[in-house]
């Protein structure tokens, strides 16, 4: 929400303002006028002159009922910093903020309607396909954790952690939260882990306890519920060579920096692309294979689908609707289809068999 309207408040400005140095502004509207734990301190001298300036010059509310001003807001929410443009999901998520924004000022009776509402404006297109390239397959997928393994420092204990995210389908922050107690680990056979959360990283001028880090429960889903996602057996082992390597932090997780804290993403990215760049050949370097960690989790879910595992179970298991699914895995879904006309083809021809054994001989 901050973030969105740091970059709109600057556009709506009366015509002709000239506006405090871009980096300046932003900075003092992120850090301190749109952050509420930061209001018991006053902004630096800097901050303060502008914001003074932006006040003086601002646009008063009323003035987001014209369709021009709104346009002005809207396509800043396409540009950088710099300028250039921002990236299409970016712009549009900037926008549902807005959108929320707008709707809560509708109830405190400052418009009758959203001025959103009918306004003739083209967000960015996004594309939400994934690319099968980027997704590895299961024998690059091995190679890769077995690179991480061998990377010196953090590189034994990150290699269940990668594996969370492609035999499990595990977001990053689901894996950095992960508990023993999650854990049905046995020795033979399918495990289950029951993900309750996510640990994501606010920043100490966010959170209410001024810590870096919150727990949020699973993504769109409501605080108390789990999600149990079956792992198959080669990563049961992989996780109990793991506990009884390294043991797990005094609150039961799993994974931790080596000051027993939460894992670091530039941490984690940084023996990652290491990794990917020791094992994979430059042929499969170039169409970017596996080049960032989350694309273990497309390959993940992308391999259940190959596999034949129905959309559905798919998309329980991902922590995902079979709407987003379908949208997102649009290219995998080809090859599921084609699989699934071969069964119904074999089915019908099995039954024109019965049926013409089963005829009377005339």
């Amino acid at each position: 929400m901050a973030d969105a309207f740091t970059t709109i408040t600057p556009a709506l400005v009366h015509p002709g303002t000239a506006c405090p140095e871009s980096r300046v502004l932003r900075r003092a509207l992120y850090s301190w006028a749109f952050n509420k734990n930061a209001w018991s301190q006053e902004p630096t001298e800097e901050w303060r002159k502008a914001l003074d300036r932006m006040k003086r010059n601002s646009l008063p509310v009323s003035a987001l009922a014209e369709a021009d001003v709104l346009r002005r807001a809207l396509d800043a929410l396409c540009r950088k910093l710099d300028g250039k443009a921002a990236a299409a999901k970016t712009a549009r998520c900037k926008r549902a903020a807005f959108n929320e924004v707008l709707n809560t000022a509708v109830e405190r009776g400052f418009f009758t309607e959203n001025p959103l509402n009918g306004l003739r404006w083209n967000a960015p297109p996004v594309n939400e396909e994934v690319d099968p390239a980027s997704a590895p397959n299961p024998a690059q997928v091995a190679r890769l954790l077995a690179a991480v393994a061998q990377q010196p420092g953090r590189g034994p204990h990150l290699e269940a952690f990668f594996g969370c995210m492609y035999y499990a389908a595990m977001r990053p922050a689901e894996v950095i939260h992960l508990r023993f107690e999650q854990c049905h680990l046995p020795e033979t056979g399918w495990g289950m882990l029951n993900l309750s959360g996510g640990v994501v990283t606010a920043g100490k001028g966010w959170t209410d306890d001024g810590a870096v880090h919150e727990v949020h429960s699973l993504k769109r889903r409501a605080a108390t519920a789990t999600r149990p996602v079956p792992i198959p057996p080669q990563f049961v082992r992989i996780l109990r060579a793991h506990i009884e390597r390294f043991g797990v932090a005094p609150d039961g997780r799993l994974f931790r920096n080596q000051a027993g804290n939460y894992v670091d993403a530039a941490a984690y990215g940084t023996t990652w692309s290491r990794a990917r760049k020791y094992v994979l050949p430059r042929i499969e370097l170039a169409p970017g294979s596996a080049k960032r960690p989350y694309d273990l989790r497309h390959a993940g879910i992308s391999f259940w689908l190959y596999s034949g595992v129905d959309p559905a179970e798919c998309a329980r298991r991902a922590g995902q609707s079979v709407e987003v699914l379908f949208r997102h895995y649009a290219k995998f879904l080809d090859g599921v289809r084609e699989q699934a006309d071969r069964l119904i083809e074999q089915s019908l021809q099995e039954w024109d068999r019965v049926t013409r054994d089963a005829a009377p001989a005339g």
